[in-house]
């Protein structure tokens, strides 16, 4: 990636969730981590949208994919995928026994009927 602004590599992820669905008793179905300042939310895909929600109010414009084995990066501002980048502080992904979606517990039995197009 040749242009790194937004991006600080030795901020770690806020946590193995994201943030607003464990603050608010949610659920998501993949997670991504602000490559500025680590906030961990969910994807669009996920009914709290909270990723996307948190580029709307900071202006942090990248994140990385929070899942294990993705390491591809997707820029908000441009609306582009990006497919590498520094890397960022460890962990670079929520723990691999952590379902998707999850957290384990909070995931209707009908979780599928309410994912975002």
């Amino acid at each position: 990636m040749s242009d790194d602004r937004g991006i600080d590599p030795a901020v770690p992820p806020s946590g193995a969730g994201c943030a607003e669905c464990e603050a608010g008793g949610g659920w998501w179905f993949h997670l991504r981590r602000c490559a500025a300042c680590g906030h961990v939310g969910c994807c669009d895909s996920s009914p709290g949208q909270h990723a996307t929600a948190h580029f709307r109010a900071s202006g942090h414009p990248v994140v990385q994919s929070y899942e294990p084995g993705e390491d591809w990066f997707w820029d908000y501002a441009a609306d582009r995928l990006r497919e590498s980048g520094p890397a960022l502080a460890p962990p670079v992904s929520h723990p691999e026994d952590q379902p998707s979606p999850g957290p384990a517990g909070r995931v209707p039995a009908d979780w599928a009927r309410s994912l975002r197009g």
